[in-house]
C-alpha cells in the first residue's frame, strides 16, 4: 500500500476552477489557511472557466446605457423567471438563489470586477433572445458582455491572489489529488481523503493518466466542493438525460475537457449533500467537431448571428422561433423529436464573415491577447476572422460551393447526409430568397433580422445586412453540420444561501459547502431549466464568493 500523506487546514477547495480560486481568495480575504486540490497538474488551475468566452450577464450596465440599450432589475427578473420555469418543490433555494443572483448583477457585480482590474468589450451580445412574447423565455434586450481577455482575463485576479497567499504561506497547492471520501464526524464534514494521482506533464486541457501513487488525508475546518459539472463523461449526460428532451443523443461532441467527469456527485451525496435537478442540463445545438482537438471529441461552439438558415437533418427548415441564438433548449428539444443527431446551417459568405465567432478563449486571439490593432482588423475587416476561416479551411463540418445544387451535393457527401433531401433543401433556400424582394414579407426571420440591425451592436459586428442566400455578390454558398456539444449541467448539491450544502431534509451539513458548477452554480440549480447565457461564469463568481465567505467565517 502506498504511503498516506496528511495535512491539515482552514479551508480546503476542492476542486480549481473559477469557483474554487473565487471561494480560496475570499478565505485568505479573512487571513484562513486554504488547501486548494485537484485531481489535474497545475497546468490546468482556471478549469473550464479559462477556456470560456468570458460573457457576464450585467443589469443596466454602463456598457448597456452607451450602446441604448434600457435595462432593469424588473425586466431581468422577469427574463430569468421566464427562463428558468422553476415548478418543482426543491426550487425554494434555487429561485431564493436566483433573485440573489439578480440583485449582485445589478448591483455590485460589475464594480466588484472592476476593482479587480478586470474589464469589458464595449459592444453588447444579443444570446438567447426568446421569441414566445414578453413573459416566455429569454432575454428581451442585449447583456451579454465579453470579458476583455475572455477566460483568462476573468480568471487572472483570482489566480494572481492565489499566487499571493502561496507567497505569504497561507495557500497550499496540491495538484494531482483525486478525493474519493468526505470525511465526516459526528454529522460534520472534516475533510477528505483520497488518491495521489501519477504525476504528469500534459498541456491544458489535455486528458491525464489516473495511475494511483499513494494516498492522502486532509483535516480542514470547513470543506468547499468546486469540482464543477458532468459534460466530458457522456455516460453520466445519458443517465441524466431528460425525459422531456426525449432519447439521448447517440452521437455527441465534448465541450470541457475530460476531467469534468462528475466523480465528486457520488462522493458528496455519501457525505450527505442532497444532489437536486439532476435532470436539467444545457447542451449547445451549433457544435462543430474542432480540426484541431486538444481533450477527446473536443466541440466548438458558433455564436451564431440570426440570419443562417437552420434546417434539420432532412432538409426541413426549423419552425418559429427556432432560429441561430434565440432558444437553445427548445431547439434541442425539437431536434430530438427528428430521430437525428445532426442539424444544418445554410448560410452565405457574407453571413459567415459578418456573424459567426466561435466561444473559447483560444478562439479569440484578439480578445483573449487584449490586441486591439488584430481585434481591428478580424472582427471590422472584410473577411472571416482567423479562427474562423482556419475552420472553413479545415473543419470536418464545412462544406462550401458556388451553387445551392452542388452545395447539397456536398451536405450529401458528409456522413449523415443520406438523410437529406436534396429538393426540400432547395425548395426552402429558394422559398427564403424571394421573400428578400420586398421591405415587407411574411417570414418571421427576415423580419427579425431587419429588426436587430436597429440594435448598433447587431448592425456593427452581429448581423448581416439581409440578402438572398443564392446572392453571387454574396459570395460561395456554405453549408456546416452541427452537432450537440455537452457542456453543461444545471442541477448540483442543494445549498442555502451561503453556500452551505443541505441535507435531504434540508438540515444544513456542517463544514461543507459547494459552489460553481457542483451547486448547479448556486442553491442546486439556480437556471431552472434554462440559462440567459453570460450566467455560468457569473454564477461561478457569485457562488465562490458566498461559500468562501462562509466557510471562512465558519473556521473562526
Amino acid at each position: 500500500m502506498p504511503d498516506a500523506r496528511t495535512h491539515q487546514t482552514d479551508v480546503l477547495i476542492i476542486g480549481w476552477g473559477l469557483a474554487g480560486l473565487v471561494a480560496a481568495r475570499e478565505a485568505l480575504l479573512q487571513r484562513r489557511r486554504v488547501t486548494i486540490i485537484d485531481q489535474e497538474p497545475l497546468t490546468n488551475l482556471g478549469g473550464q472557466a479559462w477556456w470560456s468566452f468570458g460573457g457576464l450577464f450585467f443589469i443596466d450596465s454602463p456598457e448597456q446605457r452607451r450602446m441604448g440599450i434600457k435595462d432593469s432589475l424588473e425586466l431581468a427578473r422577469q427574463d430569468w423567471m421566464g427562463t428558468a420555469g422553476f415548478d418543482r418543490a426543491e426550487d425554494r433555494w434555487p429561485r431564493a438563489w436566483a433573485e440573489a443572483y439578480l440583485q449582485f448583477a445589478a448591483g455590485e457585480k460589475r464594480s466588484w470586477l472592476r476593482s479587480l482590474g478586470v474589464g469589458f468589450f464595449p459592444v453588447i451580445g444579443w444570446a438567447e433572445r426568446g421569441g414566445y412574447g414578453a413573459l416566455g423565455p429569454g432575454n428581451s434586450v442585449p447583456r451579454f458582455h465579453i470579458t476583455w481577455g475572455t477566460g483568462p482575463g476573468i480568471v487572472a485576479p483570482f489566480d494572481a491572489a492565489i499566487q499571493s497567499g502561496e507567497d505569504d504561506g497561507l495557500v497550499t497547492i496540491l495538484p494531482r489529488h483525486k478525493v474519493t471520501e468526505l470525511v465526516v464526524t459526528n454529522g460534520a464534514v472534516t475533510g477528505a481523503r483520497g488518491d495521489i494521482l501519477l504525476d504528469s506533464d500534459a498541456e491544458r486541457g489535455v486528458a491525464t493518466n489516473r495511475d494511483v501513487v499513494g494516498q492522502f488525508e486532509i483535516a480542514a475546518g470547513a470543506t468547499v466542493v468546486a469540482s464543477g459539472g458532468i459534460g466530458g463523461n457522456h455516460d453520466l449526460v445519458r443517465q441524466h438525460w431528460p425525459a422531456s428532451l426525449g432519447t439521448a443523443p447517440q452521437h455527441m461532441i465534448t465541450g470541457v475537457p475530460a476531467y469534468v467527469d462528475g466523480s465528486m456527485n457520488a462522493v458528496s451525496a455519501a457525505a450527505g449533500a442532497n444532489h437536486i435537478n439532476a435532470d436539467r442540463m444545457w447542451h449547445y445545438v451549433e457544435g462543430i467537431q474542432n480540426w484541431k482537438p486538444v481533450w477527446p471529441s473536443h466541440g466548438i461552439r458558433i455564436l451564431p448571428g440570426p440570419s443562417s438558415l437552420w434546417l434539420d437533418a432532412t432538409g426541413k427548415r426549423l419552425p418559429t422561433p427556432l432560429y441561430p441564438g434565440f432558444d437553445t433548449l427548445g431547439t434541442l428539444a425539437h431536434l430530438r423529436t427528428t430521430g437525428h443527431d445532426h442539424s444544418w446551417f445554410v448560410l452565405s459568405q457574407a453571413i459567415l464573415e459578418k456573424e459567426f465567432a466561435l466561444s473559447g478563449s483560444e478562439q479569440n486571439p484578439d480578445l483573449t491577447g487584449k490586441d486591439v490593432g488584430l481585434l481591428l482588423k478580424s472582427r471590422l475587416a472584410k473577411g472571416a476572422t482567423g479562427p474562423v476561416q482556419a475552420f472553413l479551411d479545415n473543419g470536418a463540418d464545412f462544406v462550401v460551393e458556388p451553387t445551392l445544387e452542388r452545395l447539397v451535393a456536398g451536405m450529401q457527401a458528409l456522413p449523415g447526409g443520406d438523410a437529406l433531401n436534396a429538393q426540400r433543401v432547395i425548395a426552402e433556400v429558394e422559398a427564403r430568397d424571394r421573400e428578400m424582394a420586398n421591405d415587407f414579407t411574411k417570414d418571421s426571420q427576415i423580419a427579425m433580422l431587419r429588426s436587430a440591425r436597429a440594435y448598433r451592436g447587431d448592425k456593427l459586428i452581429r448581423t448581416a445586412s439581409p440578402h438572398r442566400l443564392q446572392d453571387p455578390a454574396a459570395g460561395p454558398m456554405i453549408a456546416v453540420k452541427l452537432h450537440v456539444l455537452t457542456p453543461k449541467s444545471l442541477g448540483g448539491i442543494e445549498t442555502d444561501l451561503n453556500g452551505q450544502a443541505l441535507s435531504a431534509d434540508g438540515t444544513p451539513i456542517a463544514g461543507l459547502f459547494a459552489a460553481g458548477e457542483a451547486s448547479g452554480f448556486g442553491g442546486g440549480g439556480v437556471h431552472g431549466y434554462r440559462a440567459l447565457e453570460g450566467t455560468f461564469v457569473g454564477g461561478c463568481l457569485f457562488s465562490g464568493r458566498q461559500a468562501g465567505r462562509q466557510a471562512a467565517a465558519d473556521t473562526r
